[in-house]
């Protein structure tokens, strides 16, 4: 039998070592899967048809654009970012599909920015079982911040049950002794945005609570649950369709319930276009019944022209996603893709998998967040609270002061550090 000599085999040992070695001496390496001297390829999903396409679709058009926006800026550390976004139509059992082609086939260093409540729950234990860096998953879901057990995993957005807790608190002190509705998905989003407002609403004010199941746009049902009940307040945690479906049943009925929503369904760009078709039989303009719904954002909202957030993200999408509405998912995905060029920036000249995790650990992001993110080595939440505005014009108008809490029994307690301002190259400092 032939055998290799010794130094050739010892050369070949060394070699194959070498190959499977990240470090932060010298470039070029191949330090990890997904990349190479040239390159970082990260993947995503995200529902770019579907039920929940309409808005929540263009947050990956929107992290794509940024990220082209980087590489023509000398990218991170030399490299180029490859974004490879699949979608899955916000179909769970197509998440699990498009997750096993990133990471087997594709070979995908990190996933970034995987959208939905439904359907990330379903590959969240799959991409931690197989170590790939799963960071600032684009849902609230309190079951991100579990470093115990999902390690790779970290949050972005203000989770549902802190969401809740501001939301509630905001109601209670603007509606006193009113009656008050819930309208939730059934599904995490709307679970843990229950425990959030249960937590700071009596459960004597609460008259009705309605869910709905993604995919069936008959809401009429819990409309009319809504109607009976005479309630004075719908508070919503729901993507932008069921949003729009509630809205119309509200015009349908005559009910003039105020309606209070979570961030995820109330972008004014998105609910506009939803409304345009019954507004036109109406004979109103779609953003004309957005007027004084109340929300709240965790970042500078893109619809205030006078910040530099949007002048940074307006430039980019006009360069290189100029179909793309300038709503509140834009604001989303370039957001979460200008957190991931920092952490990158972090995890050293030739970043690993364990590197990356280590980089978002350290915590204290800069960018257009209202509130501070909450990530440690104990923590995987994202941001830590949020602002309540209201809907005027096209835009979001924010009121009073950012707020802060936990998805605790703790207080909702003001946040008082001024937000950041963008850099004035659009890239992030590390």
């Amino acid at each position: 039998m032939f055998r290799y000599p010794p130094a050739v085999t010892l050369v070949a040992v060394l070699a194959l070592a070498l190959t499977g070695c990240g470090s932060d001496g010298g470039g070029g390496q191949a330090s990890a899967p997904g990349v190479t001297a040239t390159t970082v390829t990260i993947g995503s999903h995200h529902p770019l048809t579907g039920p929940a396409a309409a808005g929540l679709g263009d947050a990956g058009p929107a992290m794509k654009a940024y990220f082209d926006y980087v590489n023509d800026h000398g990218g991170v550390n030399g490299r180029k970012i490859v974004f490879n976004d699949k979608d899955d139509a916000y179909n769970p059992a197509k998440t699990v599909d498009v997750m096993h082609q990133l990471v087997e086939q594709d070979n995908v260093f990190a996933i970034v920015g995987g959208l939905g409540t439904p359907t990330h729950t379903k590959v969240v234990d799959y991409l931690n079982a197989q170590k790939v860096p799963d960071l600032f998953v684009g849902s609230g879901c309190t079951c991100w911040d579990s470093p115990s057990t999902h390690p790779y995993t970290f949050g972005w957005p203000t989770d549902y049950v802190r969401e809740g807790k501001v939301l509630g608190t905001y109601v209670a002190s603007a509606f006193p002794g009113k009656k008050i509705a819930y309208f939730t998905q059934d599904d995490a989003l709307g679970a843990d945005g229950i425990k959030g407002l249960d937590a700071v609403l009596p459960a004597s004010s609460v008259v009705s609570r309605q869910t709905y199941q993604p995919g069936n746009l008959d809401i009429n049902p819990q409309m009319d649950a809504i109607a009976q009940s005479k309630a004075d307040v719908i508070v919503a945690f729901a993507i932008p369709t069921y949003l729009a479906q509630l809205k119309i049943a509200q015009l349908k009925t005559g009910n003039s319930a105020q309606l209070v929503a979570s961030f995820a369904g109330a972008d004014p760009t998105t609910l506009s276009a939803l409304l345009a078709p019954y507004a036109q039989q109406s004979g109103e303009q779609g953003n004309s019944l957005v007027q004084g719904i109340v929300t709240d954002s965790f970042t500078w909202p893109i619809s205030d022209t006078t910040t530099s957030w949007y002048a940074l993200y307006k430039k980019v999408r006009d360069t290189y996603a100029p179909s793309l509405p300038l709503s509140q998912a834009t604001n989303f995905g370039m957001s979460i893709a200008y957190t991931f060029v920092q952490a990158l920036q972090r995890a050293g000249k030739n970043p690993t998998r364990q590197s990356i995790v280590d980089a978002t650990e350290q915590g204290n992001f800069t960018g257009p967040g209202l509130v501070p993110f909450g990530f440690s080595k104990t923590s995987r939440a994202g941001y830590t609270g949020t602002q309540i505005g209201v809907i005027q014009g096209d835009r979001i108008v924010l009121q009073g002061q950012p707020m802060t809490t936990d998805a605790g029994d703790g207080p909702v307690t003001p946040y008082t550090t001024p937000p950041a301002t963008a850099p004035a190259d659009g890239i992030p400092t590390p």
